[in-house]
């Protein structure tokens, strides 16, 4: 059998894969980290002011009661 038509798998970093793998446990790791880095640096911009309200309280005056009349 001739190893130029069949190669080993490789993965991009140039470790040997198993079969019907197509990265190997570090690149995966690496991408799966990469990916909820991403998702927090998105969630860090949403709805802070809504977040750092304080438990229960009113969000505006009409809320909280006040009457100007």
């Amino acid at each position: 059998m001739n190893h130029e038509i069949y190669p080993e798998p490789t993965c991009a970093c140039g470790a040997l894969l198993d079969q019907g793998k197509t990265n190997c446990r570090k690149c995966r790791s690496r991408d799966r980290w990469l990916r909820r880095r991403a998702a927090a640096r998105r969630k860090d911009g949403e709805g802070r002011g809504e977040i750092r309200r304080p438990p229960r309280a009113p969000r505006g005056r009409d809320a909280a009661g006040v009457s100007w009349t």
